[in-house]
C-alpha cells in the first residue's frame, strides 16, 4: 500500500512539474522620438532648413507579466519632453499588449495604454495619458529582445488646443524575460 501511495505521489509531482508555465515576468524600456513639420521650411529652400525636425523625446521603462506568450500587462513610467511647447511630463500608465503573431520570442503586437500624466510645474495641470501602438519584438541572445514600435500618444493637458497634445512616435527598445 505504501509503495502504491509513493508511486501515485511521484506521478503527481512529475505531472505538476511538467505542466506548461502560464507566464513569465519581464522588464522593458524604450526611447521614442517624434518628428514635426518645420514651420520655417519653404519649398524653394536654400537655407538648409529641413521639412521635418525633432519635436519630442520619450523615455520609458516598466515591468510586467506575460501570459501564455500572447497577452502581457505592464506598469510603466517615463519622461516626455516636447520641444515645440517646452513641456515636460512624467506619465505613469498601465499597458495591455496582445501578440498577433508569435514565434519563439519573435512577436508582432498591438498595445494600448492608459494612465496619469504628472506635470513638474504649475504652468499646466496634470492630465490623463492614452496610447496605442504596433510593433515587433525580435529575439536576441539569452533573454534580451529588441523592440521596434510605432505609437500614437494623447496627453490631455488643459490650456492647449483641444486641451491635449497628440503625437505619433517611432521607438526602439528592449525587453528582458
Amino acid at each position: 500500500m505504501k509503495n502504491k501511495l509513493l508511486a501515485i505521489a511521484l506521478l503527481c509531482i512529475i505531472k505538476v512539474s511538467s505542466q506548461e508555465k502560464i507566464g513569465r515576468p519581464f522588464i522593458t524600456g524604450s526611447l521614442n522620438f517624434t518628428l514635426g513639420l518645420n514651420e520655417h521650411y519653404t519649398f524653394s529652400n536654400d537655407d538648409d532648413e529641413t521639412l521635418l525636425e525633432p519635436a519630442a523625446l520619450f523615455i520609458r521603462t516598466g515591468f510586467g507579466y506575460e501570459f501564455k506568450r500572447r497577452v502581457a500587462i505592464s506598469f510603466n513610467v517615463g519622461f516626455d519632453y516636447h520641444w515645440n511647447y517646452a513641456v515636460s511630463a512624467f506619465p505613469t500608465y498601465t499597458t495591455l499588449r496582445f501578440n498577433i503573431t508569435e514565434n519563439e520570442d519573435d512577436a508582432f503586437f498591438v498595445e494600448t495604454s492608459f494612465g496619469k500624466m504628472w506635470r513638474p510645474t504649475n504652468r499646466y495641470s496634470d492630465g490623463n495619458y492614452h496610447g496605442f501602438g504596433i510593433g515587433t519584438q525580435i529575439a536576441g541572445t539569452d533573454r534580451w529582445n529588441t523592440i521596434v514600435r510605432l505609437d500614437f500618444h494623447r496627453k490631455e493637458i488643459a490650456g492647449f488646443d483641444n486641451n491635449r497634445i497628440d503625437s505619433v512616435s517611432l521607438g526602439i527598445g528592449f525587453s528582458f524575460f
